[in-house]
């Protein structure tokens, strides 16, 4: 998945999960955190693959968040396209929600 699919997915969950629930600030952390999470666990596995010698074992708990397992542009916007589509989403829907209820 690019970056779009992963927006578009994020927004498609944001929008079941805040039709259903009338919070869309939840709605959208929710997907988001999913692929911070996924993203993250990827950082993971290139940590005991690149610096641990294959072993889980040897990974520290900060393995995840070296600097140097985060070596392409990808990595980040994979998670930070789908925080930016739903926080978007959330403000759009909420300062909508202001307005209306100011007149």
């Amino acid at each position: 998945m690019n970056l779009i699919e992963h927006a578009f997915f994020a927004l498609l969950a944001q929008l079941a999960i805040g039709l259903a629930s009338r919070n869309w600030w939840a709605a959208g952390a929710i997907p988001s955190a999913y692929f911070l999470g996924r993203e993250l666990t990827q950082a993971e596995y290139r940590w005991i693959e690149h610096f641990g010698h294959g072993l889980r074992a040897n990974m520290p708990w900060w393995g995840a968040f070296d600097p140097r397992v985060w070596t392409t542009a990808d990595q980040f916007a994979d998670w930070i396209g789908p925080l930016f589509a739903t926080t978007l989403v959330a403000l759009a829907v909420h300062g909508h929600r202001r307005s209306g209820t100011r007149a």
